[in-house]
């Protein structure tokens, strides 16, 4: 191996086989992979020399030693990027990551279309009562057609909770198929940029107040944490229906059952958990007009090859000492170029 070789790692998977093969077109890099229970004497040497850590998104998924915090940093004195593979960066302690002067970078974008797919089919079956019809349809009983009249979208108004790349997406799909009227919450953006979106900027209040469809779409922060929980839902219309496919711990669930069960709102469709996959016996699954899929909505051929291109472009301009586009803490920047020089031996982009 070259002295001077860049060295990018992993832990159980990728985002998709095309990060190995855009990194494979670079001889000065080598990508490592790691697995939960790999032995010391694997890992030590891996974590010693790393750059740059591609980490999967879910806590379920990645052992708790080898998600980045304190003390993984610790043991990476490398280490100068940590990546997410999707949009979210639940395995990432960002804080930290800046203390340490380590950029912490996500794919945010790269698979927008999936999921705002997914929360459109889920707005679309909730309203349509499909998955309902469907198991009173297989059970071989009488069927009652007026017990399963449902709503129609055009025309109606949805609620978009962060309205970034897949917020945006879906609110351009409900306009342009439904002529729905889109609200959106957002205290990142100005009511000028909300608006270039195609969406009217509104205090969360208003929109839960005025939204057939509520629609989650921001990352979790500690900003955001239980968001929607038992007064929120309260607010919102007992014919509206509650979407998410951000991230668990946004919603409250336990707060969410307790809406279905007074009926303060019409239904949900759920693609996040606090736990995930959910166990089959979670509350939330006791409801027909609860639609639950296990964190898939992102997860299409088309998707996975972008997420996974991306994420392989992104380390390697990191690598060449270029600034990332999808730069989470951009406050470390100049003490990161303080280290950068001091590991990989030249100064990056200001």
């Amino acid at each position: 191996m070259a002295p001077n070789t860049k060295r990018v790692f992993y832990v159980k998977y990728l985002p998709s086989a095309v990060y190995s093969t855009v990194l494979a077109k670079r001889p000065d890099v080598q990508l490592d992979k790691l697995e939960n229970d790999s032995p010391d004497a694997q890992v030590v040497p891996v974590l010693t020399q790393a750059h740059v850590y591609q980490i999967g998104a879910s806590r379920q998924i990645i052992a708790p030693h080898f998600q980045v915090n304190a003390a993984l940093l610790a043991r990476t004195p490398n280490l100068i990027a940590a990546s997410s593979n999707g949009a979210g960066y639940d395995t990432i302690d960002v804080d930290a990551c800046t203390e340490a002067g380590v950029v912490v970078v996500n794919q945010s974008g790269g698979n927008k279309e999936a999921v705002a797919e997914h929360a459109l089919a889920m707005m679309l079956t909730l309203s349509k009562r499909i998955v309902e019809a469907d198991r009173q349809a297989r059970t071989g009983q009488a069927i009652d057609r007026n017990a399963y009249i449902g709503r129609e979208l055009s025309g109606r108004t949805v609620g978009v909770l962060g309205i970034g790349n897949v917020g945006g997406r879906l609110a351009a799909m409900c306009r342009a198929a439904f002529n729905m009227r889109v609200l959106a919450y957002d205290p990142f953006l100005t009511a000028e940029q909300v608006k270039a979106r195609g969406a009217e900027k509104v205090e969360l209040d208003e929109l839960l107040a005025q939204s057939d469809y509520v629609s989650v779409h921001c990352p979790l922060s500690k900003q955001n944490r239980r968001m929607m929980s038992t007064a929120q839902f309260a607010r919102m219309k007992p014919e509206a229906y509650f979407i998410t496919t951000a991230r668990g711990f946004i919603h409250d669930e336990e707060a969410l059952a307790q809406a279905l069960r007074q009926k303060q709102i019409a239904g949900a469709g759920l693609d996040v958990w606090e736990d995930e996959p959910p166990p089959h016996d979670h509350p939330l699954m006791a409801f027909d007009n609860v639609i639950v899929s296990p964190h898939v909505a992102g997860s299409t051929i088309e998707a996975r090859e972008n997420m996974g291109r991306i994420a392989a472009e992104q380390a390697l301009e990191i690598l060449d000492g270029k600034k990332p586009p999808r730069l989470i803490n951009p406050e470390v920047w100049p003490a990161y170029r303080q280290r950068f020089e001091r590991i990989m031996g030249f100064v990056p982009e200001a």
